[in-house]
């Protein structure tokens, strides 16, 4: 193709000369065969990029039908239940909701019910009409140390940065937050003004960079977070340790994107690069841990005060509780997220292969706090790809007492899954810092399709529970979800994931499942004590059918 390319830019250099010297005018179509005939030149000896170099110009089409294919797969090749990370049917329904549209479906299910993993709710005889059910149920956060209660909606919006999000992105999420009464996360990335102007109830999380509140050298500044925590707005405090995108994994913002706002929002140097560490320097053991959510919810005046994670070693939580336990020092609300959660960005490994998704998490966050006697202090919030009713109940079924979403409301916005959260051209406006592309999001009328999204999600989920012949969410329990395992196996949640005794954590013997993680937590340490398990401790644990 290389000699090919050079006999072709021959040809058009000698016939535009040809042309060129027969009519003069006609040197107008050096406007096409110029161009073509310096980037092939170019191709020919560039060094980077291998098909190019060897089919100059023609090469380059790759590239082109290479970012076309997202877009043609999403609107010609995938169907309504095979698109990820949400499929059709789902971004969908949530765009009939925020719009207030027809959201029924004709003509039966397009799920495969004979499929494993189909999930269904067991309805009840003696269903109540959602006409005489509470609507927009209610969770009040707040352990025994905790002054200042907050009476949260059963659905929020999950933890999303000013800088991931554009200006007008904030803006309409808080407006939403501000018209349905329900909370807004602020992500790691601080308290915007963008999230002050509409007046929503604020969860402001504190990340390992502690963003607005932090002193020169990156550690936590108290002042900072007194002056920010107290004001009205902030009703809760979210600790956050890891995120089910990319647990375990920090991140860097570049210099060019701390702007003078951004600095003066995450109190960092304007155009130097900022580090947010894997881990926490303000603890380093369960017990330190618990004295730093001594210390916030005593600088906020007495607010409620969490942890975010996702849960990796469960030797790890089960010290967190220890050290609960040990100190009389108890968080109000632990945020569990799924390693099935999104993020803007996330290295691919992270994102696929590390953090137990969901399900699983919530039910070991639930059975640990149920073994320790904590759970009457602590609210459980479910995080990770929680868009429909029918996922409210499912987390709160297996041990939550409400939920958060991010993508969901993403799409509420007007997301189209475009997955390109992370290239700053967000064709909607939303996940973009480009003034163009910004004002395509209509504030005024994105944060009333969030708040109709809001609404009649948790409304479906209202009506489930009736549909079940529940009157409040908190009586649902893991019988009434079931799964289909294998073609002719259907298991409950309680089957899959059992309850244990309250209390049983506290003392010997403990349950099987828990043994292992038992042995190897400690109050004083993050790290498992294996210098300390014998060989007998382990057999005792049976690891092929435990889940400690």
């Amino acid at each position: 193709m290389r000699k090919a390319f050079i006999a072709i830019a021959a040809f058009l250099v000698a016939f535009t000369v040809m042309l060129g010297l027969y009519q003069p005018f006609l040197w107008w179509t050096a406007i096409f065969t110029g161009p073509f005939v310096l980037l092939g030149i170019y191709d020919l000896y560039q060094p980077k990029h291998s098909i190019v170099r060897n089919y100059p110009v023609f090469g380059r089409l790759r590239y082109f039908m290479e970012n076309m294919r997202p877009k043609v797969y999403q609107y010609f090749v995938e169907s309504d239940t095979n698109g990820t990370p949400y499929n059709r049917l789902n971004r969908s329904l949530i765009y009939q909701r925020a719009k207030k549209e027809l959201d029924t479906i004709p003509f039966g299910t397009q799920l495969n019910v004979y499929d494993n993993g189909y999930e269904w709710l067991s309805h009840s005889i003696m269903a109540i009409s959602h006409h005489d059910l509470n609507l927009h149920p209610r969770v009040t956060v707040g352990g025994p140390e905790c002054k200042q209660p907050y009476s949260a909606s059963i659905y929020n919006i999950s933890a999303m940065s000013f800088g991931s999000l554009s200006q007008n992105a904030v803006l309409a999420l808080n407006g939403g937050a501000k018209l349905g009464d329900f909370a807004h996360n602020t992500g790691e990335g601080g308290i915007s003004d963008y999230h002050r102007q509409m007046g929503g109830d604020l969860i402001w999380q504190i990340g390992t960079g502690y963003f607005g509140c932090r002193n020169a050298d990156g550690t936590f500044n108290g002042e900072a977070f007194a002056e920010r925590s107290q004001s009205d707005q902030v009703k809760m405090v979210e600790i956050k340790i890891s995120q089910g995108a990319k647990p375990g994994h920090g991140g860097m913002l570049p210099g060019k994107k701390v702007t003078p706002e951004v600095a003066r929002i995450r109190l960092v140097p304007e155009g130097k690069d900022v580090l947010s560490p894997p881990s926490h320097s303000a603890f380093s053991t369960p017990l330190e841990l618990m004295q730093f959510v001594k210390r916030l919810r005593e600088l906020s005046g007495g607010k409620p005060v969490g942890i975010k994670l996702c849960i990796g070693r469960r030797s790890e939580f089960l010290a967190i509780c220890k050290a609960m336990i040990e100190t009389g020092v108890y968080v109000d609300f632990i945020t569990v997220d799924g390693g099935e959660g999104g993020t803007g960005a996330a290295p691919q490994e992270f994102s696929n292969s590390v953090g137990m998704p969901l399900r699983d998490g919530i039910a070991f966050v639930y059975d640990s706090l149920v073994g320790f006697d904590l759970k009457k202090h602590i609210k459980i919030i479910a995080s990770g790809k929680v868009s429909s009713g029918f996922d409210i109940v499912k987390n709160i079924a297996l041990g939550a007492d409400m939920c958060n979403a991010a993508r969901g409301m993403m799409f509420a916005l007007g997301c189209i899954q475009a997955l390109e959260c992370n290239s700053n051209t967000c064709p909607t406006g939303v996940a973009t810092q480009d003034p163009s592309l910004m004002k395509g999001l209509v504030v005024e009328d994105k944060k009333v399709r969030v708040k109709n999204f809001h609404n009649l999600t948790v409304a479906s989920a209202v009506e489930l529970l009736g549909a079940a012949g529940l009157k409040e969410p908190s009586q649902l329990t893991r019988a009434y979800i079931n799964r289909r395992v294998t073609q002719n196996v259907i298991q409950s949640y309680l089957e899959t994931y059992p309850y244990i005794p309250a209390g049983s954590l506290l003392k010997t013997p403990y349950p099987s499942r828990f043994e292992l993680g038992m042995a190897l937590s400690t109050p004083e340490s993050f790290l498992p004590t294996d210098y300390v398990v014998s060989q007998e401790d382990y057999k005792k644990a049976n690891p092929f059918s435990d889940h400690s």
